[in-house]
C-alpha cells in the first residue's frame, strides 16, 4: 500500500512539473494590453501614462518589419521588449502563483486534511 501511494504521488508530480519545464521553454507572446491595463484601476495617473506608453511602444515593436533589420538591432528589439515587461511587471505588483504550485497545495491539503 506504501509503495502504492509514494508511486502514485510520483506520478502526479511528473505530470505537474514536466510540462511546466516544456512550457516555460517556449517564447511567450506579449501580454494583452486591456490585460494589463484593466488590472491597473487602482493606480496613479502618472503611472498609467508610463504604462500606456510602455504597452504602446510594445505594439510598436510588435508590428514593426523585423526582415529587413539586422541581427544587432533585433538584438537591442528584444533587449528592450525584456526591460519593458519587467517594468511592466513591476508596475503591476501583486502575487502570482503557478499552476503548479495552486495543485500541489491543494494537493498537500487533502493529504494534511
Amino acid at each position: 500500500m506504501k509503495k502504492l501511494f509514494v508511486s502514485t504521488v510520483l506520478a502526479i508530480l511528473s505530470l505537474i512539473f514536466l510540462p511546466e519545464q516544456t512550457i516555460s521553454a517556449k517564447p511567450k507572446d506579449f501580454p494583452a494590453p486591456k490585460e494589463i491595463v484593466a488590472s491597473k484601476t487602482a493606480a496613479k495617473p502618472a503611472e498609467n501614462a508610463e504604462v500606456k506608453a510602455m504597452i504602446d511602444r510594445l505594439n510598436e515593436i510588435k508590428t514593426m518589419d523585423k526582415s529587413k533589420l539586422s541581427s544587432a538591432e533585433k538584438k537591442d528589439l528584444r533587449k528592450e521588449v525584456k526591460s519593458i515587461r519587467s517594468n511592466l511587471k513591476d508596475v503591476s505588483g501583486g502575487i502570482y502563483i503557478s499552476g503548479a504550485a495552486v495543485i500541489i497545495i491543494v494537493v498537500l491539503l487533502l493529504i494534511l486534511l
